[in-house]
């Protein structure tokens, strides 16, 4: 499978140690399936960190987890939704495992999970929200390990 990263340096060899902060799924390397997601990721980090490029890489993922703690959510929007909350409550759920593959708040649903987040939702009222936008995806690498065993870098393209 193809997945892309935005950023503003060509990543030929990620790691977990340049990660600034927890996000959705906690501290870690981001990856999505959805190159435009990335596009947008790569030129927002340019504008905030005053950079000249942005670029977005590429990758191949392979689909053997065999020996990593993988965390996959689907459909289940609750389980989701405080998940998220928690890594951005600064928890370290997220450590439980080598990679965490979901939906992204992106700047529509990071809304929705924030009026949840802030108790001025509930959450049947978030989740019936969250249906309405477009599906984006994040894949989080939490580990080395599983970066080393999944991921290899195929070029790069500057946005």
């Amino acid at each position: 499978m193809i997945v892309f990263h935005g950023s503003t340096e060509i990543i030929k060899k990620p790691d977990t140690e340049h990660s600034l902060r927890p996000l959705d799924f906690g501290k870690g390397f981001y990856v999505t399936t959805v190159k435009e997601q990335a596009e947008k990721w790569a030129r927002r980090k340019a504008a905030i960190f005053e950079k000249n490029k942005a670029i977005v890489n590429k990758y191949e993922m392979s689909d053997n987890f065999t020996s990593l703690n993988k965390k996959q959510f689907d459909d289940d929007l609750s389980e989701w939704i405080d998940f998220v909350c928690d890594c951005r409550d600064g928890k370290d759920c997220y450590k439980d495992f080598d990679v965490i593959l979901g939906k992204v708040a992106n700047d529509k649903v990071f809304r929705v999970v924030d009026m949840y987040h802030q108790g001025i939702w509930n959450k049947e009222r978030a989740i019936k929200e969250m249906k309405a936008y477009p599906n984006y995806d994040q894949i989080a690498f939490i580990t080395q390990k599983a970066i080393d065993q999944l991921l290899a870098f195929v070029s790069f393209e500057e946005v």
